[in-house]
């Protein structure tokens, strides 16, 4: 059924010069439905106007002249509607406009007809339309020809006598002539406007289709862009997801101020926010000969760090990193020949060593390894190298605060020390051991308190009472240490009028707060009575160097020192000699 109305199709159409030659094929399917539906209606239309047409043959009266050759046209319309239903539009294509013709020509031919002057000859014009739209151009010339075939014999018939009608006698020669040039001319026309409409439809079908074609192409294209932003909103989130797992492990890194510390945890910190196989950390020794690992989460890297692994510098891609100062990656280590195989780390399918650097040396590397080939793009490697940074920043700053206690620990051990000796010798230089405060009175003490208490507080430096024994005689004692910077100077003892009395922790803490208060107090009184002394003896070294830089001559130089010596040391018995010198 496709072949012949696509045939069909190509003889009742004008040919259009179209862009695209997918276009026409992409039309044929509607253009055979379409088909089938014209025929379709006009065979519906074809039966009813028969039914119509016997039953008025039959009112008016006829005769079977008329009643049997329209009962015939009827039979074959509804023949035909039965073959299209079933899928077969050839016998309607064909008998449509055929048995119309016949009919026609029956009619007109057959008494009581009227030949050449029948009014029925129009109906040809309707057999050339039908004839055009169901079988294309070379069906309506065909029938063009039958017809004008038709009206010449029965013009023959008509002048020889053959056929006798009412209106024979005005049957000429030229009448056949005449009528078959109209013929023709209608057949022209209605292929013109057939072909016209036939064209207009094609346009708005080529039209339709190119609508089709450009709104699936920007259905194509909105696909593409979708699948685009897609991917780009993936990228960026997952790039944001990144930066945002550097930026929380820069804060973690941040917080460990320990060496001992800050490498295992920053392996397992990129380990657990990456899903990496492997991360391991490398320092340079001294002698920059070998990388030696300091700290791994796998446990094929633990085993290597029981052993104390290390790499010497250019060996596999730790090694060619921390001997260049620069990235290195492999993303399929069986295809890499600077990659080192390690029985510790047998799954490593693709590896990458980023170098640490301070100060613009290399201190060593971070190894990152994965069990995925080619598992390293170069956003990885970005990432990894902002996270080597932030490592190395890391390392630095906890080496330079560690180096930075160590220095503060010795200058407040050799300050500590200092002011011990210090309050020692103001203890030695001190002319009465203390003061007691007792009945709105302030008494010096001869001798140093040596009471248990006193001693306890003294060697540990914390607030020390008295045992209570329920004894009216003995008073309750407590001993809270006086310090500077930790060192205990002196100590501050309470003893209670009440003996029955217990020191609260609030009356504790009052005094422990003007114990530390008076710990400043004496320092500062110290440190100013040591200001005067240097200042003093600051101004006699003037004093003196002034009066010996007055004297001209070496007599006089000599009895100038001499003389401010005694004065400055004080009755002292002053003596200058020359020490003569050898001669070779």
């Amino acid at each position: 059924m496709a072949a012949r109305m696509k045939g069909t199709q190509g003889e009742a159409s004008m040919k259009v010069n179209e862009p695209n030659t997918g276009s026409n094929a992409a039309l044929q399917p509607t253009a055979d439905l379409s088909r089938v539906r014209l025929l379709r209606t006009l065979l519906i239309i074809s039966i009813i106007a028969d039914i119509a047409a016997l039953a008025a043959a039959a009112a008016g009266g006829f005769g079977w002249s008329y009643i049997i050759p329209i009962g015939a046209l009827l039979f074959f319309a509804i023949g035909s509607l039965i073959a299209l239903l079933r899928g077969f539009p050839a016998p309607a294509q064909i008998l449509l406009p055929t048995s119309l013709f016949v009919v026609i020509s029956y009619i007109i031919a057959a008494p009581p007809g009227y030949g050449l002057h029948d009014i029925n000859l129009l109906a040809y014009a309707v057999v050339i339309t039908l004839a055009s739209l169901t079988l294309g151009q070379s069906g309506a010339f065909i029938f063009a020809l039958l017809i004008i075939l038709a009206v010449f014999g029965i013009g023959y018939a008509e002048i020889q006598g053959i056929i006798i009608s009412p209106t024979s006698s005005l049957t000429l020669p030229v009448s056949p002539f005449a009528i078959s040039i109209v013929i023709l001319a209608i057949t022209f026309i209605q292929r013109a406007l057939i072909n016209l409409l036939n064209e207009s439809v094609r346009r708005a079908q080529f039209s339709e289709s190119e609508v089709i074609k450009r709104n699936a192409e920007l259905q194509a294209i909105g696909a593409g862009l979708e699948q685009t932003v897609y991917e780009r909103t993936s990228a960026l989130e997952k790039r944001a997801g990144q930066l945002q797992a550097i930026t929380e492990l820069s804060e973690s890194i941040a917080q460990l101020k320990d060496l001992g510390t800050l490498f295992d945890a920053t392996t397992h910190l990129i380990s657990e926010r990456f899903g990496f196989y492997h991360v391991g950390i490398f320092l340079i020794d001294r002698d920059r000969e070998f990388a030696i690992m300091q700290a791994a989460n796998s446990e094929g890297g633990k085993r290597m760090l029981a052993r104390a692994h290390r790499l010497r510098l250019g060996t596999g891609v730790v090694g060619y990193a921390a001997r260049l100062g620069r990235p290195r990656i492999a993303l399929d280590v069986g295809l890499d020949a600077v990659f080192f195989d390690n029985p510790d780390l047998p799954n490593t399918r693709s590896e990458v060593a980023l170098p640490l650097t301070a100060r613009g040396e290399t201190i060593g590397v971070l190894d990152v390894q994965s069990t995925e080939a080619g598992a390293f793009s170069s956003e990885d490697l970005l990432v990894l190298t902002a996270l080597a940074n932030q490592v190395s920043i890391a390392f630095e700053n906890t080496r330079l605060l560690t180096e930075t206690r160590a220095a503060l620990r010795q200058v407040e051990e050799v300050y500590n020390e200092f002011t011990r000796a210090e309050w020692s010798r103001a203890a030695v230089r001190a002319e009465q051991a203390g003061f007691r405060y007792q009945a709105g009175r302030i008494e010096m003490m001869e001798d140093p308190l040596d009471n248990p208490e006193v001693v306890s507080a003294a060697k540990t430096g914390v607030v020390t009472q008295s045992p209570i024994n329920g004894s009216a005689d003995e008073r309750h004692t407590v001993a809270i240490p006086v310090k500077i910077r930790g060192e205990v100077i002196g100590i501050l003892q309470i003893e209670s009028n009440d003996p029955s009395r217990l020191w609260q922790a609030d009356e504790i803490g009052l005094v422990e707060a003007v114990a530390e208060r008076a710990a400043f107090a004496l320092e500062n009184a110290r440190l100013f009575q040591d200001a005067r002394r240097r200042a003093a003896k600051e101004r006699l070294i003037s004093e003196a160097t002034s009066k010996i830089s007055s004297a001209l001559n070496l007599e006089n130089i000599l009895q100038a020192t001499a003389q401010e010596l005694e004065r400055v040391l004080g009755g002292s018995e002053v003596l200058i000699r020359f020490q003569p010198q050898e001669l070779e």
